[in-house]
């Protein structure tokens, strides 16, 4: 593939590559993913991907739209380097994960304040996508829902609306597996998926 965009298309390229060299069996012991031969059968927010491997293509078994590039390096990387952890039942906000204090910074800026003001600003439109998604309504927030991201991997997301006084704000928390099942990195990810993903059902 000839890279046009570095910022997406040359991580997508280098894990594509990685991913060549993938033991599906590892993959499955690893993640606990579904693999027949030919394709591994991963469930993203609720929608059904089919990924062949060595070489790398992915369809959607919806007959949808294939996500963006972003998405699909998100998904090698949950093939190549995620480990499946049982739920306890727990929640952690970013911060309070291994690596939350460093990184901090760009997970605010990348999810937390574009959640608040992406949906903080349409709280009608954004419970509305949010149902349209199948997600479980929460008792927090002006509006709260929470959904299956990949795998026993859970998030919920909460957003209050602005006023006079006080801007919209957003808190995004994640099931305590994500502590050991995710790099930083990839939870960062997560939760621009999940903001991207709502906003494109709005």
């Amino acid at each position: 593939m000839q890279i046009e965009n570095n910022k997406e298309e040359a991580p997508f390229s280098y894990y594509e590559n990685l991913f060549r060299e993938l033991s599906p069996e590892a993959a499955v012991a690893r993640t606990g993913v579904n693999w027949d031969g030919k394709e591994f059968y991963v469930n993203l927010l609720g929608r059904d991907y089919a990924i062949s491997h060595p070489d790398y293509a992915l369809r959607a078994l919806d007959g949808g739209k294939t996500p963006p590039l972003p998405v699909q390096t998100f998904l090698l990387r949950y093939l190549l380097e995620s480990t499946a952890v049982a739920w306890d039942g727990a929640w952690k906000t970013f911060r309070e994960m291994p690596w939350g204090e460093m990184y901090i910074k760009p997970y605010t800026g990348r999810v937390l304040t574009r959640a608040a003001f992406t949906f903080g600003t349409r709280v009608a439109a954004f419970r509305a996508a949010c149902e349209k998604m199948g997600a479980m309504e929460l008792p927090h927030g002006d509006a709260g829902y929470q959904f299956g991201l990949i795998g026993d991997f859970r998030m919920q997301i909460m957003v209050w609306e602005g006023d006079e006084e006080f801007p919209p704000n957003a808190q995004v928390i994640y099931s305590d597996n994500f502590a050991d099942g995710f790099a930083a990195e990839d939870r960062v990810v997560a939760g621009d998926i999940l903001i991207s993903t709502i906003k494109s059902y709005m």
